[in-house]
C-alpha cells in the first residue's frame, strides 16, 4: 500500500508549503517567528491537555498517569500561552540543554568505547565532549543555532514534501 491510499496529494501540498513558509519565516523572522511557533506549542499542550482529561470520562484504565499528563499538558499550555517570549527562550534553550548533556554523554561513551576499539572513536568522543561543553558555555549561541537549523531542515522538508505531492498527482 501507498501514501496515495491514505492521504490526498492536495493535503500532502499543503503541509510542503506549510514547512516552506515556516522555514523561510524563521530565517527571515526568527525572534518573532519563534514566539507564534512556541505559542502555537502551547495551546497544542493546552488541547491535548483537556483531550486526555476527557479520554478518562470514556476509559478508566490507566486513569491517574493519564490525569497527571492532562494536567501537566494544561499547565504547561497556560503558562506559554500567558508567557510567549519567556517560553520562546526557555524551550529552546532547554532543548539545547538537554543537547549539551547527550553530547557529553555520548562523548564519554565514545571514550569508553575508544578502549576497545581503537583511536578513532576516541577523537569523536572528545570531539562529542568539547561540542557539549561548547553549548553549555554558550547557551545563546546554541538557541540562534537551532533555530536556523529547525528552518533549514523546515525548507529542505517542505520543498520535499512538495515534490511528493506533485510526484502523487500524477
Amino acid at each position: 500500500m501507498s501514501i496515495r491510499n491514505f492521504v490526498p496529494w492536495w493535503l500532502v501540498l499543503l503541509e510542503g508549503l506549510a514547512a516552506l513558509i515556516i522555514g523561510i519565516y524563521l530565517i527571515a523572522y526568527p525572534i518573532d517567528t519563534t514566539i507564534i511557533l512556541v505559542r502555537m506549542l502551547g495551546w497544542y499542550w493546552l488541547f491535548v491537555g483537556i483531550f486526555t482529561i476527557v479520554t478518562i470520562l470514556m476509559d478508566r484504565t490507566d486513569w491517574v498517569w493519564r490525569a497527571v499528563n492532562g494536567i501537566l499538558g494544561i499547565l504547561a499550555g497556560i503558562v506559554v500561552i500567558n508567557y510567549p517570549l519567556f517560553s520562546a527562550l526557555f524551550i529552546p534553550a532547554t532543548l539545547v540543554t538537554i543537547a549539551a548533556i547527550l553530547a557529553i554523554g555520548f562523548g564519554v561513551l565514545r571514550l569508553y568505547w575508544a578502549l576497545k576499539e581503537g583511536w578513532s572513536s576516541a577523537i569523536a568522543g572528545v570531539l562529542n565532549i568539547i561540542l557539549g561543553l561548547l553549548i553549555l558555555g554558550h547557551p545563546m549561541l546554541g538557541i540562534i543555532t537551532l533555530v536556523y537549523v529547525a528552518a533549514i531542515l523546515s525548507i529542505v522538508g517542505g520543498v520535499a514534501t512538495i515534490y511528493l505531492a506533485i510526484k502523487m498527482r500524477n
